[in-house]
């Protein structure tokens, strides 16, 4: 038996043995760690678990049509008042990413830890990584299989949407074989493809169009056009009326321009606090630079969050990334 099967089979017993489960969502959530999160909670409530899902903050609207999306608890709007010794974490890199969640946790809280990112830091008592996935969706999916947990149509739409969004629609470099059988298993529970992509990947709001004129305006280009960076400001944030979820794709405009290597987007997202996300075409690694700045991710995705101001943030990070691109002969 290898190590990951053991800690799918660890992870599947601590589901099967215990009752009343806190399930969290790394912050700014997206559809990989709302859709596992929620295919978890159905999965919990095939056995007749009890369980509550929560994130620090909304989960954008555009997963609202996943089920049981309305039950995930915004813990800025409704605090629980209360704690738990089984909690189960889905694609949080780190402790840090559950962010305001970790209040929740007992002193005597056990964790299981389920996610594919390079950077995690292991946190839980059960830690099932697999960095090679490219997604969590995928490692839940085989949780299903290795914990013999009934898959049907709502929990098939949220693996789907989870392996959908972390590939970027099935066009990334993560796009395996392994990721597009399990995509074509999960249409046979006859979800619907097409609405899903409609909804996750293509729909945008106006909010999000005003946003993007705005970053398109402050783009500048450094290292001989090998790196784009857009800027956010906290007045572009306020005056646009844009929501969290309104900069999601953003920094791709930057990183799809011919030639770039990286695309920076930088957001301000109060004063004083810059979030930084990184995407890189095929040779920089973006998850050294953001966890040498105290964030993680993906090689070829990455952020973290920055205090001082937008000159500030992007100095530093221009600074890491012609470092990176000295290395690999991107830069002299």
């Amino acid at each position: 038996m290898s190590e990951y099967t053991a800690e799918l089979q660890d992870a599947a017993r601590f589901m099967r043995e215990h009752d009343d489960f806190l399930i969290i969502s790394h912050v700014s959530p997206d559809g990989d760690t709302t859709g596992s999160a929620l295919a978890v909670g159905l999965m919990l409530e095939q056995l007749g678990k009890r369980c509550t899902l929560v994130n620090e903050g909304e989960t954008p609207a555009k997963f609202g049509f996943l089920p049981g999306c309305e039950r995930i608890v915004n813990l800025r709007e409704q605090p629980l008042g209360r704690m738990f010794s089984h909690v189960i974490a889905v694609d949080a890199a780190d402790s840090k990413r559950i962010g305001e969640a970790a209040s929740l946790l007992s002193p005597d809280a056990r964790i299981v830890n389920i996610d594919h990112h390079p950077t995690n830091d292991r946190f839980g008592q059960v830690n099932v990584i697999r960095t090679d996935a490219a997604a969590t969706a995928e490692i839940i999916y085989e949780l299903a299989a290795a914990g013999q947990f009934p898959i049907d149509e709502s929990i098939a739409t949220c693996l789907y949407t989870g392996l959908l969004t972390d590939t970027g629609g099935f066009r990334y470099s993560n796009t395996t074989s392994r990721v597009m059988e399990i995509a074509a298993r999960l249409l046979a529970y006859g979800i619907k493809p097409g609405e899903i992509a409609e909804r996750c990947l293509e729909s945008i709001t106006l909010e999000h169009v005003h946003l993007l004129k705005r970053a398109l305006g402050a783009l500048s280009l450094h290292y001989n056009n090998r790196v784009a960076a857009l800027k956010v400001s906290h007045a572009d944030l306020a005056e646009t009326n844009a929501a969290p979820d309104d900069l999601s794709g953003l920094v791709n405009y930057g990183r799809n321009i011919e030639g770039v290597e990286v695309g920076v987007l930088l957001t301000e997202n109060a004063p004083g606090v810059v979030k930084v996300s990184l995407r890189s075409r095929s040779l920089v690694d973006v998850a050294e630079i953001a966890k040498s700045l105290g964030g993680g991710g993906h090689a070829r995705a990455a952020g973290c969050t920055l205090k001082g101001g937008l000159e500030q943030a992007e100095g530093l990070v221009l600074a890491k990334l012609g470092e990176a691109l000295a290395g690999v002969g991107l830069c002299d």
